[in-house]
């Protein structure tokens, strides 16, 4: 298969994800272009198998221009298989309030671009406390503190969990 990854990242852990996801998918045997979100307002989705669109969640939101590229893409994107992966911290979690705000958080991502994605790949994200100012390192320890994780200054934590990743991204393309 021939397969579009576009991203947006804020802190780059999303880079990291899409990064590894394009990797994985070469080693199957897939030809993969990956590509920041601004960078794939130019392809032409029909060249492509298979899209997809991952972002991370900041404050309930996902990256503008990831919005924009959905937004523009949108025909495009329910002409082909597509999915889309929402990178977030509560996706590392079992809370069910949590999980019920990344779905609206998803929805709200659906009602802005007009796509609504076939499939969701929840994908838990990191602190990553190197990349943050004094106020949001500040606000990021508070949110661990919440949910009785320890984040000290400057300890960046992964939660990614890459073996659940392999398997969603076997589960989506092996629906063919």
């Amino acid at each position: 298969m021939n397969i579009l990854i576009a991203y947006a990242s804020t802190e780059g852990q999303t880079r990291k994800i899409a990064r590894y996801t394009a990797d994985y998918l070469i080693g199957q045997g897939h030809s993969v272009e990956l590509a920041g979100a601004a960078d794939a307002m130019d392809a032409e989705l029909a060249r492509f198998d298979a899209v997809l669109l991952a972002g991370s969640v900041h404050a309930g939101k996902y990256q503008k221009s990831l919005v924009k590229l959905a937004k523009s893409k949108a025909p495009a994107l329910a002409q082909t298989r597509s999915a889309f992966m929402s990178v977030s911290l509560a996706a590392a979690g079992t809370d069910t309030d949590d999980w019920a705000g990344l779905s609206e958080c998803v929805n709200r991502f659906a009602e802005k671009s007009g796509w609504v994605p076939p499939t969701v790949m929840h994908v838990a994200g990191a602190f990553r406390f190197a990349e943050y100012d004094f106020f949001k390192s500040w606000a990021m320890r508070w949110i661990a503190a919440q949910k009785h994780e320890e984040a000290g200054p400057g300890q960046d934590k992964e939660y990614t969990d890459w073996a659940g990743l392999k398997r969603t991204l076997d589960g989506w393309l092996g629906a063919a």
